[in-house]
């Protein structure tokens, strides 16, 4: 590697709450700071209509303003924005290598931060994308306020469903929770929980076809699978609680990961590879907020800078014995193309 070639202080993977929140607290510190912001620029929150529950915004925003706020405060210290994919990395040895997708040069980094988010799962039915933030949700503790006396319904069989459920059960006026079996896969305390709160009814047997309404979630079509029988439900709300997906293929056999492939924290929010870290979703499969995600980001980059400085970095040392230095020999290379 010669001089000339440019290393980044830290290269974020993510543009949710998370990645541009490690981006402003590093490009404020003054590290030389790139976000790969991904071609879904601004994560989950791009889909979610009114956020009333993140602190600063009294009146509420909308998802997509709010991300806008996030990308132009870590822009306004110097995070430098790529709307690329990253399709590959190599994390074995240092600077560590990003590959942008359709590019043969790598990115170089001195530490990175992986904040790719997770998803929710969708049944897949047409009215869930159309409807979208206009009724149909997978954040009871995000959504769940605007539902006030209102008919929703919760798809799941799972502790999710069940606690999406009784959280609804607070806000709506009844809350029905269909499975398509008549047992569940959610603990036992949970079920008894559901069972015993009045607001909530549960459907069996039967699976939602679709879900009904233009401009609004106004019912569902639902089809019993032991009879056939098929009938409509009008309701204000769907709920997909059916669990969530990290973003993390493309990280697979270089970071450790629990068994649904969430990145472990070892230290902090380091992971199992010295210099690369984590925040937000992609870790976080309990709460999933906007504002412990962005919380998140900021101990990333906090840890990321303490950590290059006690690698005698964080002053942006001009030294290739450094920056090849293999200090991370649990990292490999991966090339799957980022979900």
């Amino acid at each position: 590697m010669t001089l000339t070639e440019k290393t980044y202080d830290i290269v974020v993977i993510g543009s949710g709450p998370a990645g541009y929140t490690a981006a402003l607290y590093a490009s404020r510190a003054n590290l030389d700071t790139l976000v790969f912001q991904g071609f879904e620029s601004g994560g989950q929150l791009m889909l979610t209509s009114d956020v009333e529950n993140y602190p600063g915004y009294r009146d509420g925003v909308m998802g997509p303003d709010m991300m806008d706020d996030f990308e132009a405060q870590a822009a306004r210290f110097g995070a430098e924005m790529r709307l690329d994919n990253v399709e590959g990395v190599d994390f074995s040895r240092r600077p560590f290598k990003l590959w942008a997708e359709g590019e043969e040069e790598p990115t170089l980094a001195r530490a990175v931060v992986i904040a790719t988010g997770a998803k929710a799962r969708w049944l897949g039915l047409p009215g869930e994308r159309r409807l979208m933030g206009r009724g149909v949700s997978g954040c009871a503790t995000c959504d769940g306020f605007f539902f006030k006396d209102k008919k929703v319904v919760v798809v799941g069989g799972g502790d999710t469903a069940m606690e999406e459920a009784l959280t609804l059960s607070k806000y709506a006026g009844e809350v029905l929770l269909i499975h398509r079996r008549d047992q569940f896969r959610a603990s036992k305390i949970m079920i008894e929980r559901a069972r015993k709160n009045p607001r909530i009814t549960f459907v069996t047997d039967t699976v939602v076809e679709d879900v009904l309404g233009q401009n609004s979630v106004e019912g569902v079509r639902i089809k019993n699978v032991k009879t056939g029988d098929e009938c409509k439900l009008a309701v204000e709300g769907f709920f997909a609680a059916i669990g969530h997906e990290p973003a993390t293929t493309l990280f697979k056999g270089l970071v450790e990961m629990d068994e649904a492939d969430y990145i472990i924290q070892r230290e902090h929010t380091m992971t199992s590879v010295p210099g690369v870290f984590s925040a937000g979703d992609v870790s976080d499969k309990r709460y999933r907020q906007a504002v412990t995600a962005a919380a998140d980001g900021c101990r990333a980059a906090i840890d990321a800078e303490r950590w290059l400085e006690e690698q005698g970095e964080a002053d942006h040392v001009e030294d290739p014995a450094i920056w090849t230095e293999d200090r991370g020999t649990e990292g490999a290379v991966a090339s799957t193309p980022n979900p």
